[in-house]
């Protein structure tokens, strides 16, 4: 396996980051899970997870890792991050 990032955008919903997680999985050579939040303190403007880890298998190419970066980038504008 090779390297693993985290990625988070501050309040965005579960759903929202539910979205990520699927679309960045059709990328060839990436895996992709949710980190659980772990404030204990209960919020309405806290997201119910603190991001997600994106893992990158050793033999990855360049037009994946590519891709995964316009992803985030999507979501990074269209959450205003």
């Amino acid at each position: 396996m090779g390297s693993e990032e985290r990625f988070a955008l501050t309040n965005l919903p579960l759903a929202v980051y539910r979205e990520l997680e699927v679309h960045l999985l059709q990328v060839s050579g990436v895996e992709v899970g949710l980190i659980p939040q772990t404030s204990s303190d209960f919020d309405y403007t806290q997201s119910q997870v603190s991001g997600l880890w994106i893992r990158w298998k050793s033999d990855v190419d360049t037009e994946s890792r590519d891709r995964v970066k316009q992803i985030l980038a999507y979501y990074q504008n269209r959450y205003g991050i």
